[in-house]
């Protein structure tokens, strides 16, 4: 059994999917694309997908993991073309590599996000994140299904800026003035997510954006403390294939005909 590693997108209007309809157009994908699915056993057979901490609806991203094992040998670049033919645009396969190491959830430990704040003088934003970055604890409020729930989200934050130009990757393009922020931010429990760390400029800062931010997320993988900076978490695999032969069934995949 061959396992491949994917990293798609969520754009565009595809960002208010939520993570069942992912599911869903991925499942119709495999079959478009006819890829070889293991499936578990039992009375209800399903192909062997695993999803890796998926951003919430409603959000952009340029870096959502999810695993697949396949009944047959696969060239993974192939098999990315054909499942990314295979899906709406906006939600786009962009990298695939064969599992060579364990542990990818492991190596998801932050992630870095862009919030676009239209309406917002960046100087104000500027002061907002200088106040959150001084604060010892910043509490936020979220409402979760047993009630009303208040943490310090500061402990998470890793890193918060004020970014001078705007990622060519983002969600929204520029067509007006606003400012935007770089988020870095460690997976801890509970979840500290973007919209906490709005609340928490709201409570320190008095930051209140005239109209929902507009959030990416531009990476996940290992945090590195030093340097605030997020590493590709398929690197060891890809790390791995160069340094290892490969085995009989990629050879085989490789020379095969398209």
């Amino acid at each position: 059994m061959q396992r491949i590693r994917l990293r798609y997108t969520k754009r565009g209007r595809l960002r208010f999917t939520s993570h069942r309809d992912f599911q869903r157009a991925f499942e119709r994908a495999l079959r478009r694309a006819e890829v070889p699915m293991a499936y578990s056993a039992g009375f209800t057979p399903h192909p062997k997908v695993s999803y890796a901490n998926a951003a919430p609806t409603g959000t952009g991203s340029e870096a959502e993991y999810l695993e697949i094992a396949l009944a047959a040998t696969r060239d993974p670049e192939t098999l990315r073309v054909l499942l990314d033919e295979s899906l709406p645009d906006g939600l786009d396969i962009v990298d695939a590599v064969e599992v060579r190491t364990s542990g990818l959830a492991d190596r998801l430990t932050a992630s870095v996000w862009e919030l676009r704040l239209d309406g917002v003088d960046p100087a104000d934003a500027r002061r907002a994140v200088e106040a959150f970055n001084a604060a010892g604890t910043v509490e936020v409020q979220r409402l979760t299904k047993n009630g009303m729930r208040t943490f310090d989200a500061r402990p998470a934050v890793a890193k918060l800026e004020s970014a001078e130009t705007h990622d060519a990757q983002a969600d929204r393009p520029i067509d007006q003035p606003c400012a935007i922020l770089r988020l870095v931010v460690r997976h801890v429990t509970p979840a500290v997510r973007p919209d906490d760390v709005l609340s928490g400029l709201r409570a320190v800062a008095d930051l209140a954006p005239p109209v929902p931010a507009a959030v990416t997320r531009l990476a996940q993988g290992l945090l590195d403390e030093e340097t605030g900076t997020v590493t590709d978490p398929l690197a060891p695999d890809r790390e791995a294939a160069a340094t290892e032969p490969p085995t009989a069934g990629a050879t085989a995949a490789a020379k095969a005909p398209a």
